[in-house]
């Protein structure tokens, strides 16, 4: 940490983003003076200000508080989805402010950290959590930057030593090659971010490059069937970890662990979907590699209650079940499809979907078509474009054209509620990476209000 010992102040533009906002505990946590600008509150930005981190939600050099406007002791972290001409950040560039990207500060911190890392276009923020949980319960001086807000904690920050570090590696703008991993897992190469990468190839290239990052005397883990060379995760196959003798027993997972040396029998896990199993094995493969007890794993993944917005009930009864999920690929969506159907036989599902991004949306139309039709209702909520302009011909009305199955219907925010209650589905999905987290609240209270 000598390389911060200067720094009295640390500004984040972006504060309420989820990688953001956990370096931004981190300092706080450190003692250092923590502020940072968003676009909107949010509930995240709400607990930020809650734990005494000051956030301002309008772009001007007057809203920026007075201490951060001292040059030599002061870091700004940005992330790379603010606009180019965000006045805070050009006021900083122009002051020749010292200013880092969010992931070279985070592979700063782990410089010199062993440093457990887990990448995927799917997948890693579940794992991570995973991760981070294991180790914060079998006693390991952790600390577990995590994607996502973990139920057990209500963070996405594990502060509980510094001899072992859990971070997302997180492959959008390429930011994981910022990272020294000493042990690595790779979850999946799905395409994705192609208005980053281009073509699905150098995306392909990337998570290469980020394999090679790990040492010689380091572990990789990647998925079984994936084209690196590593130890193998997997389900019911020849990998060198898998979960075998599976069953599904009032909603929760029961399996053993096997791997290359010992069977390890009667693990329980409570997240839907082979998705999560696969990510619990990959978690567990990791804490193994590390050093965990692994006498104390399975009461450790039993006790792991999940992550906010991956296959979350907001409600579950006899006769309405509501699940919030972070979905935003249609290889997500597929993996939420094939849960549903494993976890509620013969029920009915209502999907309702917000599309993110138009480039995603427009690179993926296809797929997003297929993942979609499978289940028996579908609603799709106007493009949330994110960081992005409009693109010609790429609405959610494109793409509901492409959907096979005639109980389908573009919808507006203000009808999500209506659509429900006219539904004859049992089991109600609501998915997407916007700000659909926020029309989801509204339902669940609506349909409890019911009850």
């Amino acid at each position: 940490m000598d390389q911060f010992k200067n720094i009295d102040n640390l500004y984040f533009i972006g504060i309420g983003g989820i990688g953001m906002s956990a370096l931004a505990r981190y300092f706080h946590a450190l003692g250092k003076r923590v502020s940072g600008y968003d676009k909107t509150s949010t509930p995240l930005t709400q607990t930020l200000v809650q734990e005494g981190i000051k956030v301002v939600y309008k772009d001007e050099i007057e809203s920026v508080p007075h201490n951060f406007l001292e040059r030599e002791n002061t870091l700004i972290v940005y992330t790379p989805a603010i606009p180019k001409d965000h006045k805070q950040y050009n006021y900083f560039i122009q002051q020749e402010f010292q200013l880092k990207k969010r992931a070279v500060v985070l592979g700063m911190i782990t410089q010199g950290i062993y440093t457990l890392a887990v990448a995927g276009t799917h997948g890693k923020t579940t794992t991570t959590a995973i991760l981070g949980h294991l180790l914060k319960e079998t006693g390991a001086k952790v600390t577990a930057f995590l994607g996502g807000i973990s139920e057990d904690i209500q963070s996405n920050l594990i502060l509980k030593g510094n001899e072992v570090m859990v971070v997302e590696a997180d492959e959008f703008d390429r930011s994981f090659l910022k990272l020294s991993p000493n042990i690595a897992a790779i979850t999946s190469m799905d395409a994705d971010h192609l208005d980053i990468y281009g073509v699905p190839e150098k995306l392909i290239e990337s998570f290469e490059e980020f394999a090679a990052l790990v040492p010689k005397d380091g572990t990789l883990f990647v998925k079984n069937g994936l084209p690196l060379d590593g130890k193998t995760i997997g389900i019911e196959d020849n990998a060198d970890y898998s979960a075998k003798n599976i069953k599904v027993k009032n909603g929760t997972y029961h399996f053993d662990l096997i791997t290359p040396t010992i069977i390890i029998p009667d693990f329980k896990f409570n997240l839907p979907g082979k998705h999560n199993l696969l990510n619990a094995i990959t978690a567990l493969a990791i804490a193994i590699q590390y050093g965990s007890p692994t006498n104390e794993l399975a009461r450790a993944l039993y006790s792991f209650k999940g992550v906010k917005r991956r296959f979350t009930y907001r409600l579950k009864s006899e006769d309405r079940i509501l699940i919030d999920d972070y979905a935003h690929h249609p290889a997500e969506i597929a993996a939420v499809h094939q849960a549903v159907r494993e976890m509620h036989p013969g029920k009915k599902v209502l999907a309702i979907f917000q599309p993110h991004l138009f480039s995603r949306t427009k690179d993926f139309a296809e797929d997003f078509a297929i993942s979609l039709s499978k289940f028996d209702e579908v609603r799709i909520l106007d493009i949330y474009p994110a960081r992005e302009l409009p693109m010609e011909g790429v609405t959610s009305a494109w793409l509901l054209e492409k959907i096979q199955n005639p109980n389908k219907k573009l919808i507006s925010k203000e009808q999500i509620i209506a659509e429900v209650d006219a539904s004859e589905s049992t089991v109600v999905v609501m998915m997407g990476a916007g700000d659909i987290g926020e029309e989801i609240l509204k339902v669940e209270k609506h349909l409890k209000d019911e009850n």
